[in-house]
């Protein structure tokens, strides 16, 4: 005797078997999933919107493979063509269960959605961020003394502000002559400092006197949820927290299922990886949003985990976390740009700190040279 399809619903481990061909919104109303949905199924409103998984999933029994949904058919087209589907995403009301399978309900498309938020604590902070704001008054170019547009930002600074020497990230060139000639050669400039006796770089950039504020993002990244807080980098307030579910969650609910995800599915470390990042972008607009700033004010990050989420947040594969002897690839503090880590949501030239991971613990208290260096973001994490 053949058995139906088993089909289990993240994160809320709802599952039961259907009959072949059950569309995913009815198996999700008969197992009480909440899956919303206004429209009566003729996929006009996408509320029904989920996120097949595919792989080994040893903690639920299932192999999940991508032909145990029907195929793409000609009312999602048509949904993708005129609003867009995410990359992944399927219309519960279309998709047909055919096997064994895992599928994900991403947090709009419940119906009674959950609230992330995590207060952060107010306390008396003296401030001394690693990111500054400069405006400089830039000479225009000389045919009769060539040099470069940023060499002579560099020489403004030196003669204006008395720091000898900048370096800077590609992005944040690429985008600086039009900007020089948007301002009149009149910028405000960001330059992040990672040490008292470091190099500054050159991170950000704006035409003219730039007024409304930098800000930091400090993230506390556990393997339920992800908590974001909102500082002012001159000020040190908390101007908004928000938080959301970490989809990783569909992987596995504990960390250890997520270690045998990757060790039984090739490439599923990365999907793990690839699935926090854009969370973590969705959440830095979001809070922005917020806060009513624009993300490109978003120049600098910190980030707390505990090691397994440390590696999948590095893009860093964390088999070696789930056995002997547990090896991390680094214990130590990592300094990154966001480019680096793949946050499209923030400019590709914020500076992010990573706290050191150490083995059997969730988060390690900064090196002391940081609590007076680094961001208020930061030292908020730390406290």
């Amino acid at each position: 005797m053949t058995l139906d399809p088993l089909v289990v619903f993240t994160p809320s481990g709802k599952r039961g078997r259907v009959p072949v061909g059950t569309p995913v919104l009815s198996a999700a109303r008969k197992l009480g999933v909440d899956l919303d949905s206004v429209c009566g199924g003729r996929g006009i409103c996408s509320k029904c919107q989920v996120a097949p998984a595919w792989g080994d999933f040893s903690k639920h029994g299932i192999t999940s493979r991508e032909s145990a949904l029907s195929g793409w058919n000609a009312v999602e087209q048509r949904y993708d063509d005129k609003r867009g589907l995410p990359p992944g995403r399927r219309l519960g009301c279309q998709a047909q269960i055919l096997g064994d399978v895992v599928i994900d309900v991403p947090p709009e498309s419940q119906v009674h959605r959950q609230v992330v938020r995590k207060a952060a604590a107010v306390r008396a902070i003296e401030m001394d961020p690693a990111t500054r704001l400069y405006y400089v008054e830039v000479d225009e170019p000389d045919m009769h003394e060539p040099s470069g547009d940023l060499e002579r930002v560099q020489r403004a600074l030196r003669a204006q502000w008395d720091i000898p020497e900048v370096s800077t990230e590609f992005s944040t060139l690429a985008a600086l002559q039009p900007t020089l000639r948007k301002g009149d050669w009149k910028i405000t400039v960001a330059l992040h400092k990672t040490g008292a006796d470091a190099v500054p770089t050159l991170v950000a950039a704006w035409a003219g006197l730039h007024e409304t504020g930098i800000f930091g993002l400090a993230i506390d990244l556990g393997s339920t949820t992800i908590a974001a807080h909102l500082t002012n980098l001159d000020t040190g307030e908390v101007v908004a927290s928000s938080g959301i579910m970490n989809p990783q969650i569909r992987f596995g609910e504990d960390l250890m299922s997520r270690v045998s995800y990757a060790m039984m599915n090739p490439g599923g470390d990365a999907e793990m990886t690839a699935a926090v990042r854009e969370a973590i972008s969705t959440l830095a607009q979001e809070i922005a949003a917020e806060a009513g700033i624009g993300t490109g004010q978003i120049l600098e990050g910190v980030f707390v985990c505990n090691p397994v989420m440390h590696h999948l947040l590095l893009g860093i594969d964390p088999v070696e976390l789930g056995q002997a002897p547990f090896a991390l690839a680094t214990s130590s503090a990592l300094n990154l740009s966001a480019g680096q880590l793949g946050l499209t949501a923030l400019p590709a030239a914020a500076q992010v700190y990573v706290l050191p991971s150490h083995r059997g613990a969730t988060w390690a208290p900064m090196p002391p040279r940081w609590r007076c260096r680094n961001s208020p973001a930061s030292r908020r994490i730390s406290s």
